[in-house]
């Protein structure tokens, strides 16, 4: 069994997985304040949730866009497995061959859902990460990372309208009921949800006129569902993508596999 872990800025997602099957999967908020102990605990809290002993667990894998964290879960794992972890990053095989002007640049997020997304699912592919940031990534029909987009995340985007207005609320991201706000909160629902929305359908638009070839589309991350059900196009939610990932890259930079 190994435990794959996926630090983000917002949230961490972690799963155990044997013969090929995620157990389950989790997400914490990330937290920086945390000691290598706290994470351990944390960890540790989690595995007892699902009735896993620590002992069972003899491989883990880390991607991480937040190093400061990486080092910290590394002891922490160290501390409640008695094992490393393999971490992606530079040495590491992907089998990713990413045509980008600096290939060391792009995330390690991206890296792992790339390598599950071109092993699950039909080309050429985008994929859709919405997290902090909303990140877009295409994959060519020749499994070729060609590129992609940044944007700012849903909840970013919010915050800074709220922080840097006098009169608009927080508000929730449940749908409005309406297209056409009647009130303030109706309108900012609106506006954020359906504007995410068309924004991830207008790209998707441009990406496969700049291909000349309908793509398939996938999303992950926290806020994924809230707005894929507003999008016109037809996107295939994953929420374990991410571990689908990290266990691929954990068996081709080892000898054994979870099958």
């Amino acid at each position: 069994m190994i435990l794959a872990i996926d630090i983000g800025n917002t949230n961490i997602v972690l799963g155990c997985i044997r013969d090929r099957k995620i157990l389950f999967s989790e997400r914490l908020s990330t937290d920086h304040s945390k000691t290598g102990l706290e994470h351990a605990i944390t960890l540790k809290m989690v595995l007892d949730l699902h009735q896993i002993d620590p002992k069972e667990i003899d491989g883990a894998i880390i991607g991480s866009v937040v190093p400061p964290l990486t080092g910290l879960f590394q002891d922490a794992l160290m501390k409640i497995t008695g094992h490393g972890a393999m971490v992606v990053g530079p040495g590491i095989k992907t089998g990713l061959n990413i045509l980008m002007d600096n290939p060391a640049q792009v995330g390690s997020d991206l890296i792992v859902g790339a390598v599950a997304g071109i092993a699950e699912y039909s080309l050429p592919l985008v994929l859709i990460d919405m997290g902090t940031a909303t990140t877009i990534c295409v994959i060519d029909s020749k499994k070729n990372y060609i590129g992609g987009m940044i944007l700012p995340g849903l909840r970013v985007s919010l915050d800074s309208l709220t922080s840097r207005t006098s009169q608009l609320p927080r508000i929730s991201l449940d749908p409005p009921k309406r297209l056409i706000g009647k009130n303030t909160i109706e309108c900012m629902k609106s506006g954020i949800l359906y504007g995410n929305a068309s924004c991830l359908d207008g790209m998707i638009d441009r990406i496969e006129e700049d291909l000349g070839e309908p793509v398939t589309v996938v999303a992950t991350g926290g806020l994924a569902q809230k707005i894929i059900p507003l999008c016109r196009h037809s996107i295939i939610p994953d929420d374990e993508l991410l571990l689908k990932g990290l266990l691929l890259i954990y068996e081709k930079n080892t000898d054994r596999k979870e099958d």
